[in-house]
């Protein structure tokens, strides 16, 4: 099983070289961490960031220098700072080849529901929903279980939606799966430690082993 810091490792597997790639609030920031040696990217950062590098050390915080989700972070050779539009627009106009975001549900066919809990108090929808609609390849990164001990993969979300069937892989701490053309969980990979058993349990969505 792996912890918040497994998954984002795990995910970085996932960037190829070149590629221009979103880091969502929370899990995904962490991503930036473990971009594997060799492999050239460039991290976008709506808030109006082109080439965001990894967390700064203690004490070398610089407070002007923020992700999305207000994290202070560090820049690298060559980067870029811009406003808001600008960011957007190169959201929107399919710059990015890769979106990793957190969710709060998942469904067997690909919908997202990760920015409103309905009677609780939340930030607003952020960039979550442009992402969603123009990114090529989304991939979430998620705790399965939530604090209830319920399944957020589901056969379908009970949350409002972010975004319909576009979801391509999700990588929790029990397993990675790919979102099948036909619809369902498609396993691809159990972590250390994790039985098929413990995957069938907490996957309440249809699971294709």
């Amino acid at each position: 099983m792996l912890d918040k810091f497994g998954i984002a490792k795990r995910i970085a597997e996932e960037i190829k070289d070149g590629y221009y790639v979103n880091l969502g609030i929370g899990i995904p920031t962490l991503v930036a961490n473990y971009i594997p040696e060799g492999v050239q990217v460039v991290l976008q950062s709506e808030n109006g960031l082109l080439g965001m590098g990894p967390f700064p050390e203690q004490g070398e915080e610089d407070a002007d220098y923020i992700n999305a989700g207000k994290q202070t972070i560090t820049t690298l050779p060559g980067s870029a700072i811009f406003d808001s539009a600008m960011s957007f627009g190169m959201i929107r106009s399919r710059k990015i080849d890769l979106t990793i975001l957190g969710a709060m549900e998942v469904s067997e066919q690909g919908d997202i529901a990760n920015w409103k809990i309905p009677g609780k108090m939340v930030k607003g929808i952020g960039g979550a929903m442009d992402l969603v609609a123009s990114a090529a390849h989304i991939i979430v990164a998620m705790q399965q279980v939530n604090r209830q001990g319920e399944s957020k993969l589901l056969s379908q979300c009970h949350l409002p939606l972010t975004g319909r069937r576009c979801v391509k892989k999700i990588v929790t701490e029990l397993a990675v799966y790919e979102i099948a053309p036909e619809g369902g969980f498609k396993l691809v990979e159990l972590h250390p430690g994790v039985t098929l058993e413990t995957v069938r349990k907490n996957t309440k969505g249809r699971l294709i082993v």
